[in-house]
């Protein structure tokens, strides 16, 4: 996102009500490039909302209204002299909003495939070409959409996701150090379902609980998230999910910007019930060597008696000097009782 380019970083005061019902509360609002950060004013961080989910519950009146999309009851009022920030976010979801994709576009490129594919007469390239174009043009936003679909199915299955008011910076810890800045979020630990991890369109990588609760050691859990976050780097999650649901799920998609209930069902079990695709162990070790991780604890945790993850312990590329610190010992033993456990 680059509609904001003269600003590092803007700061406003609002109040901030988490439910309905609650009491407003007087916050620190910070505006970054991708997401709204809602701080007390020691500095703690109460929520973050994605740009894209920003939603106005009154627009063009003063004090404005804003809430995450599809939770109205969750709300940040900015008042009328915030008007620098305003005006900020205001821009920022404009430009947002102009780079959503709209059914007439979609329909015309749908139009071009399909007499493309009549005057060829190529009836065995269109399902596999179609499946490209469609992971070509669906937009970040929509796949976050998706991720979020899919992610609501496996909870009816797998539990809602754990979380503790203790365990939530440690959890965005564990994220900075093995995704990166912009995807603190995106780690999602379940009480069950997934056998030990997986991902999903839109970048969330779902953990079970048995990783961290099982372990004394957090580099185990790191080399798990390494490990998914590699497979969804070498294969992209959505066209694992449109090879699955078929060529008229991508059509739908393409035509209405949405896919059948039934395929995002299917597709659902089948997260829970698959076996990790295999990675390569070349690949393995140049992504721990990158991230300062030691692979030897992953290696043992998938094997305890390492014959057959032999190539990661023997090469492990931080054996000797140790990996770059993971967690704190504290944080750790917060993250540990994430389930409450």
């Amino acid at each position: 996102m680059t509609a904001l380019k003269q600003y590092e970083r803007l700061e406003a005061s609002g109040l901030w009500r988490p439910e309905p019902g609650a009491q407003r509360r007087e916050v620190i609002v910070s505006l970054g490039d991708a997401s709204l950060t809602i701080s007390e004013f020691s500095g703690r961080a109460l929520a973050h909302w994605s740009l894209p989910a920003v939603r106005r519950a009154n627009k063009g009146q003063r004090p404005a209204i804003y809430h995450p999309d599809g939770d109205p009851g969750e709300t940040l009022e900015l008042a009328e002299d915030e008007t620098t920030m305003i005006e900020a976010i205001e821009r920022l979801l404009r430009a947002i909003d102009r780079r959503r994709p709209r059914p007439g576009k979609l329909r015309l490129y749908l139009i071009g495939g399909v007499a493309t594919v009549l005057l060829a007469g190529a009836l065995f390239w269109l399902p596999g070409a179609l499946l490209k174009h469609t992971e070509r043009v669906v937009p970040t936003v929509k796949r976050e959409e998706i991720g979020t679909a899919l992610l609501a199915r496996i909870t009816r299955v797998a539990g809602q996701p754990c979380m503790t008011e203790e365990a939530r910076q440690p959890l965005r810890h564990l994220a900075l150090r093995m995704l990166g800045e912009t995807r603190q979020d995106d780690l999602v630990v379940l009480p069950g379902g997934v056998r030990e991890t997986a991902h999903l369109p839109g970048g969330l990588i779902l953990m079970n609980r048995a990783l961290i609760e099982d372990h004394e050691d957090p580099d185990i859990a790191a080399g798990y998230i390494l490990a998914e976050a590699l497979r969804a780097r070498r294969a992209d999650p959505l066209a694992d999910l449109l090879e699955h649901a078929g060529l008229w799920s991508s059509l739908r998609l393409l035509t209405t910007g949405s896919l059948p209930d039934g395929a995002l069902d299917s597709y659902a079990e089948t997260l829970l019930t698959r076996d990790a695709a295999p990675l390569p162990t070349d690949a393995l070790l140049r992504a721990f060597g990158t991230a300062q991780l030691r692979s030897s604890p992953y290696a043992f945790a998938r094997d305890m008696t390492g014959e057959s993850t032999l190539a990661l312990i023997e090469a492990d590329p931080y054996a000797g000097e140790g990996s770059r610190l993971v967690l704190s010992d504290a944080d750790w033993v917060r993250l540990q009782s994430i389930c409450g456990g």
